[in-house]
């Protein structure tokens, strides 16, 4: 099989679906040509190129995880590699530290997050900024009762700030968006995390 062929090739590319916007991730990577993946037990995780963690509510998903055993599948599964990419709730639930919580989810990342770091449902925007690893133009940034990172490791590399705050952050095989790509039609995002990331 040739380079060529190998890229051309659609990757299975899951989305943890238990609660969230999962409809969204599904739909822009169905565009792109690539196998979507509902991930709700342990076994949706076998043969996965990559793996989103979406926004959505983190206590309530950190509580399903627990209550079927998934938390343990999936952090096995990104400790051994696996590509992930955790947005808004996703970063929380990736993180090691949640500021004012004891308790963290899979805490795989070396990232300290604020949760509703902006506030409530009212208080979400929309901002463009360019982020330089991933694209040459202005980004549409979609930010919901998002957190953003207070502190992070030598370990890992911001990939975007706004008003001083990290937004955007890769570790390894984890890359963390305080942001919803999904809820915009732009795939360039999504089409980083899989053919660059």
């Amino acid at each position: 099989m040739t380079y060529i062929q190998m890229a051309n090739t659609p990757l299975h590319i899951g989305v943890l679906a238990l609660q969230g916007s999962i409809d969204e991730h599904i739909n822009h990577i169905s565009s792109l040509g690539h196998i979507p993946v509902k991930v709700r037990t342990s076994n949706d995780l076998d043969n996965l190129d990559r793996l989103i963690i979406p926004g959505g509510e983190s206590t309530t998903i950190g509580n399903i995880l627990r209550s079927t055993g998934l938390l343990y599948s999936l952090k096995d599964k990104i400790s051994k590699g696996l590509k992930v990419w955790g947005t808004c709730a996703g970063m929380i639930l990736l993180a090691k530290e949640i500021e004012n919580e004891t308790i963290s989810h899979l805490s795989l990342m070396d990232i300290k997050v604020k949760r509703n770091a902006y506030g409530n449902q009212l208080d979400s925007f929309i901002t463009y900024t360019k982020i330089n690893e991933v694209s040459p133009n202005n980004l549409e940034l979609v930010f919901i009762r998002a957190p953003y990172i207070s502190e992070i490791s030598d370990k890992v590399t911001i990939l975007c700030k706004i008003d001083e705050n990290i937004v955007a952050a890769k570790e390894n095989n984890m890359l963390v968006t305080s942001f919803h790509p999904e809820l915009t039609p732009d795939t360039t995002f999504l089409k980083y995390f899989i053919e660059t990331f």
